[in-house]
């Protein structure tokens, strides 16, 4: 009686168990009859109380629900359910997670507990999206030390709030710096001295990397030559590369980039083990296009999508970094792991899903427009090369590739004096060299797409994209 529900009835698409009636409520018929159910009754709200749907399985509830006039919850999926139990505050709005379907990650938490616990762990990029979550699940797991190191001075006051109230017992240093400052970089290393690394510092929006490719290439290459060749000096134990899809035959700046960074990896040498773990997409990301999305509607739209069959591979964030955990401890030092990323998605299937979860309908309450591929833009993306070697892991979904391109492939050489030249030259003069020099290095490496892209339709200004 306390509670601000009262139970009308149970849905079932089991015909056994039709009008049957568990603690006095019954089971009224099944997801094809919830509009005549409801109109029969004063039903304001469903509850979605199946953890393990899948995403085509919500999706179709609530599409059922929205037709009969009555707002839709549900229960955590069951790698979020503790003890089996539920309790009515886990009950919550459908969100656009979990219509992805996306299987529950069961990962091997005693590997992992044992790579990192009582280990001093470093994480660069700490106060971005996925290096904050990185550090979340490491804290969790006992290191001797914490460090998180980022540039975002603002970003990283809140890290260091949420971490210490979330884990006060644990000694965590949330240090402000560059890495591309040497001096500062090498300071806090030395003091630190990390025996586990992750590197998730990276210029990642592929437009944003089109306009400024120097910063890209000094950020994303120089800086993680910077951090592993300290790495090295100072005897880390293993180092891991968080890299991206479009490091996969590259014809964006960001992914030739990401890509050159693997390869600086594979030119050291000395007793760090050092691992890439390629993934797509993450939902909910800083700068993910969900963000964009939202604000679009909340702003009566349109919601912008580049082109009306782009594809993008997603994972949400407590998944890819569970996944990266998981594979660095499973590394031996050489391997680029690759996460499962599912299925690909139709952008524009996610707006759709996100215009009608926020109470609205596609192109006639919120329009949905389409802006053109833009340089650097693919319409698919891919996970890995042909000529990459395909090696099963013990678990299911990592799979480790071995590169082709042997250790001593020479990269370190020709990006030290590509760092001089930037150095010494204004960025404008440098941004076609930076190109050059990605072709060069990358044989696959194809420079900005300059077709493909979809004019915006007459007489419609140009409007703002998502950053896919």
């Amino acid at each position: 009686p306390a509670l601000p529900y009262n139970p009308i009835g149970f849905i079932d698409d089991d015909p056994v168990k039709a009008m049957l009636r568990i603690h006095g409520v019954p089971v009224l018929g099944g997801t094809r009859d919830i509009p005549g159910i409801v109109a029969g009754r004063k039903i304001s709200e469903a509850i979605i109380a199946i953890p393990s749907a899948s995403g085509t399985q919500l999706a179709a509830i609530v599409r059922a629900c929205k037709t009969a006039g009555i707002r839709t919850k549900t229960v955590p999926p069951v790698s979020q359910l503790f003890e089996g139990r539920l309790s009515l505050s886990q009950i919550r709005n459908v969100e656009l997670e979990d219509l992805l379907g996306r299987d529950a990650v069961h990962v091997e938490l005693d590997l992992i507990r044992e790579s990192l616990s009582g280990k001093r762990v470093l994480i660069t990029g700490g106060a971005g999206s996925i290096g904050r979550e990185l550090a979340r699940q490491v804290a969790g797991l006992g290191p001797e030390r914490l460090v998180v190191f980022d540039r975002n001075e603002n970003s990283m006051y809140f890290t260091e709030l949420d971490l210490k109230k979330r884990f006060p017992s644990i000694q965590i240093d949330c240090v402000v710096g560059d890495i591309l400052d040497k001096t500062r970089l090498n300071e806090m290393m030395e003091s630190a001295m990390p025996q586990i690394v992750f590197h998730a510092a990276a210029f990642k929006h592929v437009p944003m990397m089109e306009l400024n490719p120097t910063e890209a290439f000094k950020n994303n290459v120089i800086g993680t030559r910077n951090v592993a060749e300290k790495a090295v000096e100072i005897g880390v134990e293993r180092f891991v590369l968080i890299s991206t899809d479009k490091a996969v035959n590259p014809i964006s700046v960001m992914g030739g980039t990401k890509r050159l960074a693997e390869l600086v990896l594979q030119d050291l040498t000395g007793s760090t083990r050092f691992v890439s773990v390629r993934f797509g997409n993450v939902l909910g990301s800083d700068g993910s296009v969900i963000p964009l999305f939202k604000k679009q509607i909340a702003e009566g739209g349109p919601v912008t999508v580049t082109h009306p069959e782009v594809t993008r591979y997603f994972m949400t964030i407590t998944e890819a970094v569970q996944l990266v955990l998981q594979a660095g401890g499973m590394g031996l030092g050489g391997e680029v792991f690759l996460l499962d990323m599912g299925q690909p998605i139709r952008i524009v299937d996610l707006a759709r899903n996100l215009i009608e979860l926020s109470g609205f309908r596609p192109d006639e309450d919120i329009e949905i427009v389409f802006t053109g591929l833009r340089p650097g833009e693919k319409l698919h993306e891919e996970l890995s090369y042909r000529s990459e070697e395909w090696l099963a892991t013990t678990h299911e979904k990592i799979l480790k590739f071995r590169n082709p391109v042997r250790p001593g492939a020479g990269v370190l050489p020709k990006i030290r004096l590509m760092e001089h030249s930037l150095m010494n030259s204004p960025s404008s003069e440098m941004d076609e060299e930076v190109r050059r020099t990605l072709a060069d290095l990358i044989p696959e490496f194809k420079g900005p797409s300059r077709s493909g892209g979809r004019k915006p339709a007459p007489g419609r200004a140009p409007v703002r994209a998502a950053y896919i």
